[in-house]
């Protein structure tokens, strides 16, 4: 089989890249199955939202070198915003295009048996760990056509592992700088915290060109065991003139609890799923995402939390802003299985807009198969509240720096659950450019 991109994506080059990496066989029959299955399978439906005209399979480079860098004082200024770079023994990985740039864990997280590297890394020397939870229960390789592509092509991405019992204090954070404006990244991201254990993960997608003519297809497996916690926050400011396919999803245990703080500020048109199954009983999740879309960008954010245990909670808070002729639909879908007695699901969407052009759509849905159980939502669409800016004004406030109170006001529900200082900082800052 070949798949007609600007570059010959076939078995032989699959195999081919495989070998160069020295995958385990397993991983390399994975990619060779995933390109085969890509006939039989259809493209991702978003709700209304067409995608039938973007460009998710054509590139000219699969492999973009990176740099090494000695130093974290040696990294571009826009990643140097998203890290502390005076802080020693941080738990930090950067990816430099598709080479591993920069790798720290602390001696005490080793000791634990914390396991973080590069995914391709991970395969080779933690084989059968990787393989047990590598798009077998959270995300499937056959789900449709952008899934199988991933699982073919992956060429960058991290394997957190936490083993049972252990407490992670200090967040960890991986950072992928991407600046060849040809390149395609598939990143696989897996977190997995073991029993009764606890951790921190941010991660950091950051374009250094302005435009770019890339295809960006993210995958990310969460898995938090029984009584464990995962939070897990995100700011994607991926490149105008790319195509985004983000899927983050999670899986809970009983009593397990999987926090979500997303900003998604890319430049590019979006596809955003982020699943939660609450699978254990008595488990929760706390989905968060802001959003800031401008020029004549297109995107789509479906936020799902399923619920299938008993007594299990899920929140689901998206907003965004939409100026210029930026367009974008929030999709917020709170499931309850037969069976999920006790189940509490709740959300609130809301979008702000900025200009006549700018659209935004929030769609609501409960899909409720239980009858004990707990469920709400809220939704809006409007523009910037002219008593706010007014009342603003009033005190001395131009009108540009009232909007801009308005509009920081209105996103930081979401802006201030990212746990890492450094961080929140950047998020802002991307913030008031883009609505600037």
């Amino acid at each position: 089989m070949t798949i007609d991109t600007k570059m010959t994506i076939d078995q032989e080059y699959v195999r081919s890249f495989s070998s160069e990496k020295s995958e385990p066989s397993w991983l390399t029959e994975l990619r060779v199955q995933a390109l085969a299955k890509m006939d039989g399978l259809s493209m991702p439906k978003p709700d209304k939202t067409r995608i039938t005209k973007w460009n998710f399979t054509e590139f000219t480079k699969h492999q973009a070198q990176g740099s090494v860098f000695q130093s974290l004082k040696d990294l571009p200024e826009a990643a140097k915003a998203a890290v502390n770079i005076e802080e020693e023994n941080q738990n930090l990985f950067i990816q430099h295009n598709q080479t591993t740039a920069y790798l720290s864990l602390s001696d005490e997280l080793k000791q634990q048996g914390v396991i973080f590297t590069d995914i391709i890394t991970a395969s080779k020397e933690h084989s059968e760990l990787v393989q047990k939870y590598f798009m077998t229960d959270a995300v499937k390789v056959d789900e449709h056509k952008l899934t199988a592509y991933h699982a073919a092509l992956i060429n960058g991405g991290v394997f957190l592992y936490v083993p049972k019992n252990v407490e992670v204090k200090k967040p960890i954070q991986a950072v992928y700088i991407l600046d060849d404006k040809e390149a395609a990244t598939f990143n696989h991201v897996i977190v997995v915290a073991d029993d009764n254990s606890s951790v921190t993960f941010v991660e950091n997608y950051i374009s250094t060109e302005d435009e770019v003519s890339g295809i960006v297809n993210i995958v990310s497996e969460v898995i938090a065991k029984n009584n464990a916690k995962i939070t897990y926050g995100a700011v994607d400011t991926l490149a105008k003139g790319s195509t985004v396919y983000v899927n983050r999803r999670g899986i809970t245990g009983r009593d397990a609890r999987i926090d979500w703080a997303l900003g998604m500020m890319n430049d590019g048109d979006t596809i955003s799923e982020n699943v939660t199954n609450l699978i254990g009983d008595g488990s929760d999740s706390d989905a968060k995402t802001v959003v800031v879309g401008r020029g004549k960008q297109t995107q789509n954010f479906t936020t799902s939390i399923v619920h299938f245990g008993k007594n299990t909670e899920g929140f689901i808070l998206k907003h965004g802003v939409m100026k210029d002729q930026a367009s974008s639909i929030f999709n917020g879908i709170g499931k309850i299985e037969k069976g999920a007695s006790g189940a509490n699901a709740e959300q609130e969407s809301r979008v702000l807009m900025l200009s006549e052009k700018a659209r935004g759509d929030a769609n609501p849905i409960l899909l409720i198969d239980e009858d004990d159980v707990m469920a709400g939502h809220a939704a809006s669409v409007g523009r910037v509240d002219p008593l706010q800016l007014y009342y603003l004004m009033s005190r001395g406030i131009t009108q540009a720096e009232a909007e801009r109170l308005v509009i920081h006001g209105f996103l930081a529900p979401v802006v201030e659950k990212l746990p890492i200082e450094a961080v929140k900082r950047q998020l802002v800052d991307i913030i008031e450019r883009k609505v600037r």
